[in-house]
């Protein structure tokens, strides 16, 4: 029987990201798991353009760790207000899911739960796949949701998908 007692949820703040958080709140209950929250910044993707733009580098920096601290304590609060052992954690990385994976290997996750955007076609092609990326990088069981139009206009507070817990 699989074993997740180690949950990580990448997000990124957007309202599809948070749909992973509803599913780990489920399994997390399931299976009495510990929950990290990953947040990954990217330090500047500016900085191949041109030197005249490295003086907004700062600003960057500062607005993307605040919206990451945001994003993470809600997180967290709807993760607590189902009595689960959650951590936050926000990592720089340029390479998504390069840092997705250290991070799973080095925090000993057993379970990814993220969110897809769902793009196809030239939009998937020009913006790429994070989660696809992330598939291919790591070694333990992805878990992927999506955001539906039906789900977009639902909030975040609602009760959790019900998984019925193990049978030993």
């Amino acid at each position: 029987m699989p074993n997740y007692s180690h949950i990580m949820v990448p997000i990124d703040g957007t309202d599809t990201s948070f749909c992973a958080i509803d599913h780990a709140r489920a399994i997390g209950k399931a299976f009495g798991s510990s929950v990290l929250v990953l947040y990954v910044v990217d330090p500047y993707p500016f900085t191949g353009i041109g030197t005249d733009l490295a003086y907004g580098q700062a600003q960057y920096v500062a607005e993307s760790s605040e919206q990451a601290e945001q994003a993470l304590q809600k997180a967290r609060s709807l993760l607590e207000a189902d009595n689960l052992q959650v951590e936050t954690l926000s990592l720089e990385g340029s390479i998504v899911q390069n840092t997705i994976s250290q991070a799973v290997q080095e925090r000993g996750i057993s379970l990814i739960i993220m969110a897809s955007h769902g793009r196809s076609g030239l939009e998937k092609f020009l913006l790429g796949s994070t989660t696809d990326r992330v598939l291919g990088s790591v070694q333990v069981p992805v878990l992927v949701v999506r955001n539906n139009d039906a789900e977009k206009t639902a909030s975040t507070n609602q009760e959790p998908p019900t998984i019925a817990p193990p049978l030993i």
